[in-house]
């Protein structure tokens, strides 16, 4: 974790606190974030579905850092919280996009970073979100505990998702079960 968190993840905790937004990425989440952030190469995109308050979206330009030489694209389908997130003055290689992933991800490419921490693109479309993943590309799936959701459908959810990402021979994958559920798939390099 951060020894220090980040200015820009201050500020969008407290927009989260503002607005009683109780579902942004935890701070473990986040620093994963911003090192795998800090790893994308030269020219590199990194797509965040589910941008909520911004949180993760401050820890992963948080992570890139100084560099100009990133582009980040999160997508977000409340336009009251697209809206205040653009106006949180983000670095301008930071594009807030406003819309439901399922419609706007299949037009944006290919990413070598995606963190999917909303339904769209997760829950519903993960093979929408896995078709925007490069080669070597590292996507983040957070929220993947089953005992964490109390409906069994929710759960059943989640343990086909899990299980997806674990079978895809395209993948070499990695199972947080504890805490949040977090898994890490890298799709292998051609």
């Amino acid at each position: 974790m951060y020894a220090k968190i980040p200015e820009m993840v201050r500020a969008a905790e407290e927009r989260a606190e503002k607005t009683s937004f109780e579902q942004s990425c935890e701070p473990a989440v986040g620093a994963l974030l911003g090192a795998l952030a800090a790893a994308v190469p030269r020219g590199g995109r990194i797509l965040e579905l589910g941008t909520g308050t911004g949180v993760g979206t401050a820890w992963l330009a948080s992570g890139v850092g100084p560099r100009t030489d990133v582009t980040l694209t999160t997508v977000e389908v409340v336009p009251e919280l697209a809206e205040s997130v653009r106006a949180a003055g983000l670095p301008d290689w930071v594009d807030v996009v406003t819309g439901d992933a399922l419609d706007v991800v299949p037009r944006l490419g290919r990413f070598d970073l995606i963190f999917a921490d909303a339904v769209a693109g997760k829950w519903e479309g993960l093979d929408v979100t896995l078709g925007a993943l490069a080669p070597g590309g590292i996507l983040v799936v957070d929220d993947m505990q089953p005992a964490r959701y109390d409906r069994p459908e929710h759960r059943a959810v989640v343990d086909r998702i899990r299980a997806t990402l674990a079978s895809d021979p395209e993948l070499a994958t990695a199972d947080f079960v504890e805490a949040t559920g977090l898994m890490l798939a890298t799709r292998r390099a051609a």
